[in-house]
């Protein structure tokens, strides 16, 4: 009868193990592996030694607070001659003797998360993730450039701004800075399936497409013990605006700190961003992406009705049109849905609409979208319609009728994300959608009953209006922009023009009026063309503008002689002034470095309350390193500090660093750095 083994100590070979499963940037202080590879154990025996068929060791490996092995939470195994990758198994790899060399593999689709394995009377803890490197996880990826960037990356760009001027933001992920697997953990552990069935909910932590959902739910605090609340209009009181943050760390952290309340405030690249920091960290494949001109359609019709009054300025309503708007994709096979539906899964944590009684969107195969295939999980009209709604402008007269109004507004541009390896943009608007007007495009609207689509036919020419800007729009500065009449039909015409501009904010909420002018005979010659500035003056829209630096343009066209309308409408960013940073000292593990950060004031008023904030994964400890300056800095100088980090890690890190003042607010900028061993 075969001996059990008697074990007087054990190493976990944490080090090695953790790099092995590229879990090392987490600390190498406590076991952290990937599921379906196999990790070493030295054990060191009290008295005998293991022998080859005479000796024996069981094994029992548990997760969550009520394993089962009907629900996969427990497996019992024994020793084997051999590792099996394919389930929970053990074998021995060293000689005879009194140090046992063992390793030990998980099933590749064994729940996530914290383990204890008892091996016969000694007991382990472990935690579990996700494996992207194992061809039987079901979030395998076959690229290992790909893996450096969305799992291992901890850092990125987030693109912002309007789809003619995409404006790349910084973020600091930080999925590997101290604490921050603990409190994804945590996070799956306050969510309210695992509240009301713990059992179950850790059994579905062995399913990509589960974990994604809760998350998508549990990043935004709408139903649950959520990580941010969101705020779109009336100020921050009581929080802090979402263009302060730099990065994801502070924010869980905060979260974790006081006992699972709500951080105040978010907006949708902020909820991007969190999902993103824990879907790497828990080992999901993760992009942030970017979708100008994206729809919010509150009734499913797949059509924005937009309505406007007689001087061309928008009557709000629950149909809104989004600047821009994040969401994520995580990787992953869809064994739920038919084949050729696995891959980049589309994931949305910012509560817009419920899906299932809850706030929470997706995951749904971005194919999926681009096929029109609406009936798949989960939440495929809502964010086929944010890619492709249609959208029809109405006028409201005075005297209470409506009128159909031109316009040429694409709903779904330059839908970007980070490229791989670099922090150039993607453009991966091919990827949702086929080529506007293709046969394949209106295969997929056919399949979707998207009927507006298939009714539109091409305009015919008449009077054309378009609205051109300079390239130099910057903020501080005074500029012009145009109203741009072309008269295509044989006959003269007299039109009114009225052309406005206003604040907005990029959710698509109109602010102050910042330039108006209303021309009430504009004369055009069969042909000819008419440029029409509206100058704009900082000392009108300064005061005015939101955080997002956006001045929504509308031009509104009325020919006198058919009593047609038409309306363009354009959204400006004005750009913030350049950060530069420049590093002092020898980067390299453990040295000491300064940051030299140099902001030019672009105002013609001066700058008080100036202040400076860096962070960085493994450069500035998981803290926000902030210097303020005690002086105004007056127009046309230069705001400029010094700040000291110590790097932690080898590699390339991005240091992240924001600028705020009380008239010029969060300035983001960065700077690459190289740190050496």
């Amino acid at each position: 009868m075969a001996q059990p083994l008697d074990i007087e100590r054990w190493d976990l070979e944490c080090e090695f193990n953790n790099t092995d499963h590229r879990t090392d940037l987490n600390g190498v202080d406590r076991l952290i592996v990937r599921r379906g590879q196999p990790f070493t154990i030295s054990l060191y025996l009290r008295s005998g030694s293991f022998q080859p068929g005479a000796s024996s060791l069981s094994f029992v490996a548990e997760t969550g607070p009520q394993p089962s092995e009907q629900y996969g939470t427990r497996a019992s195994f024994g020793l084997s001659p051999d590792i099996d990758t394919s389930r929970w198994s053990a074998a021995v790899t060293s000689p005879p003797g009194d140090m046992v060399a063992l390793a030990i593999c998980s099933a590749p689709n064994a729940p996530i998360g914290r383990y204890r394995l008892a091996m016969g009377q000694s007991k382990i803890d472990f935690i579990l993730l996700f494996n992207p490197w194992c061809p039987a996880d079901d979030v395998y990826m076959d690229d290992e450039k790909s893996l450096d960037e969305y799992i291992l990356s901890q850092d990125g760009i987030i693109f912002r701004g309007s789809h003619k001027f995409p404006q790349p933001t910084p973020w600091n992920f930080g999925q590997f800075e101290s604490g921050i697997l603990d409190i994804c953990l945590r996070i799956l552990d306050s969510n309210p399936k695992y509240l009301r069935n713990p059992g179950k909910d850790s059994s579905g932590r062995r399913n990509p497409i589960y974990v994604s959902r809760v998350l998508s739910a549990m990043v935004n605090c709408n139903d649950d013990k959520g990580v941010l609340l969101g705020k779109w209009s009336g100020g921050y009181d009581g929080g802090v605006s979402p263009f302060l943050w730099r990065g994801s760390v502070g924010i869980l952290h905060n979260w974790d700190s006081e006992a699972c309340q709500p951080v105040r405030f978010g907006q949708c690249w902020v909820f991007a961003a969190v999902a993103c920091t824990v879907s790497r960290a828990l080992g999901i494949p993760c992009r942030v992406v970017t979708n100008f001109l994206s729809a919010h359609d509150t009734n499913s019709n797949l059509t924005i009705e937009r309505y406007i009054d007689e001087n061309g300025e928008l009557i709000q309503s629950r149909d809104m049109i989004w600047n821009f708007h994040c969401w994520i994709e995580n990787w992953m096979t869809r064994p739920d849905l038919k084949a050729d539906f696995n891959g980049w899964q589309v994931s949305d944590p910012t509560p817009q609409e419920k899906s299932e009684g809850v706030y929470c969107c997706g995951p749904i195969p971005v194919k999926a979208i681009k096929e029109g295939e609406l009936t798949f999980k989960y939440d495929a009209p809502f964010v086929f319609a944010e890619v492709n709604a249609d959208v029809v402008t109405f006028m409201k007269k005075k005297d209470g009728s409506t009128s159909k109004v031109t316009t040429a507004t694409v709903i779904g541009q330059k839908i970007s994300t980070k490229k791989v390896g670099s922090d150039a943009r993607e453009d991966i608007t091919h990827l949702y959608k086929y080529p506007e007007g293709s046969d394949e495009e209106r295969e997929a609207f056919k399949k979707a009953n998207h009927q507006n689509k298939l009714l539109q036919q091409l305009q015919d020419g008449g009077l054309h209006l378009t609205i051109k800007v300079t390239s130099d729009m910057r903020k501080g500065c005074d500029f012009d922009v145009f109203a741009v009449v072309t008269n295509n039909t044989q006959s003269e015409k007299m039109c009114r023009l009225v052309f406005g501009s206003c604040a907005e904010s990029y959710n698509g909420t109109l602010g102050e009026n910042c330039g108006f002018k209303d021309l009430l005979n504009v004369g055009l010659a069969p042909g000819a063309e008419r440029q029409v500035p509206l100058r704009l003056n900082y000392s009108k829209y300064g005061s005015h503008l939101t955080e997002d630096n956006l001045i929504r343009l509308a031009a509104l066209l009325v020919d006198y002689s058919t009593k047609e309308a038409t309306l363009a409408v354009r959204h400006i960013v004005l750009e913030n002034p350049e950060i530069k940073v420049r590093i002092l000292g020898e980067p390299k593990e453990n040295r000491r470095l300064a940051a030299e950060i140099t902001l030019q004031n672009p105002l013609p008023e001066p700058l008080e309350n100036c202040c400076f904030s860096i962070e960085g994964a493994n450069l500035t400890g998981g803290d926000v390193l902030s210097e303020r300056l005690s002086s105004p800095v007056g127009p046309g100088e230069d705001a400029k500090v010094k700040i000291y980090f110590t790097p932690t890690h080898y590699g390339m890190r991005k240091l992240v660093v924001d600028f705020d003042s009380n008239k010029l607010c969060h300035v983001k900028g960065y700077r690459n750095v190289i740190i050496g061993k």
